[in-house]
């Protein structure tokens, strides 16, 4: 339970005075809320954090004023001049101080409102930019107007916030000081090393120095009070893991042992041999399962880097225990690829595999069921429909998910719940390597492993980039490749800004393609019904198709060994970890493979920077990092999904340095203090409320 003297902060907006429906609806819009917090709450205005600074420090007098800046000065209002109705005119008012006069100009303003704020015959401090009309100093609607008697009301430094159309800085000033008025005292729960580090002043002070600066330093991302909160937030959340992954060690699991038999069968039939890391892979795997407690396991493996191997070898083990075992990929193609794969492995080992996509229906989709159900399928591949709940297991031991961060929370929940009392042991799969610091945030609650190395007679992708002016060159290249018995991929983009979608700039293509070679141009796209893509797939797998057009529907698991060029169309549009996942889907045979990236010039900095980082590097380890600089980690991720941090504070230039040290911490303190019972833990369970980690903690449990 959230420790009732924190309540008022987590309660809505709407219960600050001054903040109705379309307040509401305004600060919906400019706050950036948790994932799952749906309606902007008090405690949400305080983490709405300072983009820049207002500096009204200056007082001048009206001789020293320097037209064009900010300045905060004395007048003495000396008479109004009042538009005739209907006039454009503005209302000016006419002030001075002892060296010089300043017109105050208000364009379509309320008269009342002026009078009020500026009676004649009383000095008054006007705040807002001096500018010089002819001979004329002039300030055009003052941002502040304060009495003598009133001048500390003046916020002489004002923060400036990111805002929506409707809802003014000064509103959402207002609101956020409501807000800290609400900020109970809380306990320490810093280290006193930390604190001494980062300079921190209290937490409640932390926030109050933000909003209400006292130099302009206040509001840099490197000052004591932002590194303060910005620490606290990464810690909350690496504690938030932490406690997750010990509360996963503690949950009672399922030993899974195998005598081997199946794993031998495997190995005699893989037409390779494994790497060392899919070795090492295998062995932590078979550690894991034969652990009392659910294994949780993430596996990065860059392209072509013989993920599902592993995945099969880790399934055989389930299966020679007694076990089922079941493969989720996120799309059909690819859980058909997964099936087409494995199928010939499978036969030659004594497994029996049956295949569950949404295509599935009637008595196909019934036999798999039953077959499922009665405990002769031994591996079931497919789709999101694996944990349906009318797909029933008769003993579900082990569970893969591929390409796991497009499947949301609950998704992985309801897989791993088909396992029966102790839930399925789960492998998480994921071709997108991660950065050491999303690892850290976004999968800290996971044990992780990383095929680092290629499988043998992997040959490296020279990879070019051709502008599209110089598109009719590689048309001519492709015909010589293709009359060398060689096949290719040509993706297309969604073009979102020309209404133009995937399909029709891909049948564009394809039809253009066709006009130069024929009927040796097929295309694919993600609207074509099932067996149509199957179909499309077969004869360009067959070679019956020499050039394939697709969407990005091809960017995961597609496999056809002679496809040995890639050429990307509008690469500009692309991210790094995107365009990285398409140049891997060649170079899987004999010939030496190529990757054209096609782009539109001129290029800006940023798709200038990823180009030549593809041209640089193939390590998928390198790229991730790369995308991350020039990403951020929020998009590197893709969709964000439910229960994902997203930072409101610590998006920090040292943010990895931070985030290591939340990390060390964190292991420390549940090292010392696995309860949270002492006066330190009791002040990290607020810490955990204050920044909605009891939401992650819930939420986190589905890895």
């Amino acid at each position: 339970m959230r420790p009732p003297e924190l309540n008022p902060l987590f309660a809505s907006a709407q219960s600050l005075e001054g903040v109705g429906p379309r307040v509401m609806m305004f600060l919906k819009k400019a706050l950036k809320l948790p994932g799952q917090v749906s309606e902007p709450r008090v405690i949400d205005l305080l983490t709405h954090m300072p983009t820049g600074l207002i500096d009204r420090s200056a007082m001048p007098t009206l001789a020293d004023a320097v037209p064009g800046t900010i300045a905060t000065i004395k007048v003495l209002v000396r008479k109004h001049r009042i538009p005739a109705a209907g006039s454009k005119a503005p209302h000016s008012v006419m002030t001075e101080d002892a060296t010089a006069k300043l017109e105050i100009v208000f364009f379509h303003a309320d008269r009342r409102y002026v009078e009020r704020m500026l009676p004649p015959d009383t000095e008054v401090y006007v705040s807002g930019r001096i500018e010089k009309y002819g001979e004329k100093l002039q300030m055009m609607h003052p941002d502040h107007i304060v009495g003598l008697e009133a001048l500390n009301t003046l916020p002489l430094l004002e923060p400036v916030y990111a805002q929506t159309a409707g809802l003014s800085g000064k509103v959402l000033h207002k609101l956020i000081g409501k807000a800290l008025d609400l900020l109970p005292p809380v306990p320490e729960w810093l280290d006193e090393d930390v604190r001494t580090r980062l300079s921190a002043l209290p937490f409640a002070e932390s926030f109050h120095r933000l909003h209400y600066p006292q130099t302009p330093a206040d509001i840099s991302t490197a000052s004591p009070p932002w590194q303060r909160l910005a620490f606290d937030e990464l810690l909350a959340g690496q504690l938030a893991l932490a406690l997750v992954r010990q509360s996963q060690k503690n949950q009672p699991g399922r030993s899974i042992v195998g005598d081997g038999r199946v794993r031998a069968r495997v190995l005699a039939a893989l037409p390779f041999a494994l790497t060392g890391s899919q070795a090492a892979a295998i062995k932590i795997v078979e550690t894991d399962l034969a652990a009392t407690h659910r294994m949780m396991r993430l596996l990065q493996g860059d392209v072509g880097s013989g993920k599902t191997a592993v995945a099969l070898m880790a399934a055989a083990i389930a299966i020679e225990a007694g076990a089922q075992a079941a493969i989720m990929a996120p799309t059909e193609v690819l859980a058909r690829q997964h099936a087409e794969t494995i199928g010939p492995l499978a036969e030659k080992a004594g497994i029996r595999i049956g295949l569950l996509t949404g295509r599935e229906k009637g008595k196909a989709r019934k036999t798999v069921l039953a077959a499922l159900a009665e405990g002769s399928i031994d591996l079931l591949i497919g789709t999101h429909a694996l944990f349906q709940e009318e797909v029933l297991y008769k003993d579900l031991g082990f569970a893969v998910i591929d390409e796991q961060h497009r499947f949301g929370v609950q998704q992985r929940l309801a897989l791993q719940a088909k396992g029966g009392p102790y839930g399925a042991n789960v492998l998480f799969m994921t071709a997108t390597p991660i950065p050491r610091t999303l690892l850290l945030t976004h999968y800290g609650d996971l044990e992780v492993s990383k095929l680092t190395e290629k499988p043998a007679g992997r040959k490296p992708v020279t990879t070019r980039a051709v502008s599209n002016d110089r598109i009719e060159e590689v048309m001519e290249g492709l015909g010589r490749a293709l009359n060398q018995g060689a096949q290719m991929y040509w993706v297309c983009p969604l073009v979102e800004s020309t209404g133009k979608s995937e399909l029709a700039a891909a049948e564009e293509r394809a039809a253009h393609l066709r006009q130069f070679f024929g009927d040796r141009v097929g295309v694919i796209h993600g609207q074509m019904p099932g067996p149509e893509k199957d179909a499309v797939m077969a004869r360009f797998s067959a070679g019956e198709l020499g050039i394939l057009v697709a969407t990005t529907v091809i960017e995961v698991g597609v496999n056809v060994p002679n496809a040995s060029i890639m050429v990307i169309e509008h690469a500009e549009r692309f991210g790094l970890a995107q365009l990285h996942q398409l140049r891997g889907r060649v170079g899987r045979g004999e010939r030496q493979s190529s990757c054209i990236l096609l782009y539109q010039g001129p290029l800006g900095e940023t798709a200038k920077a990823r180009i030549e980082m593809m041209r640089e590097t193939e390590d998928g380890f390198r790229i991730a990092e790369e995308d991350l600089r020039l990403r951020g980690g929020g998009e590197v991720l893709g969709t964000r999904q439910s229960g994902v941090p997203e930072f409101r504070i610590a998006e920090v230039p040292n943010f990895p340095d931070l985030l290591e040290t939340a990390r060390a911490d964190a292991a420390l303190i549940l090292q010392r203090d696995p309860e949270l019972s002492t006066d330190r833990g009791q002040a990290l369970r607020q810490l955990l409320y204050l920044f909605d980690c009891d939401e992650a903690v819930r939420l986190f449990r589905s890895g």
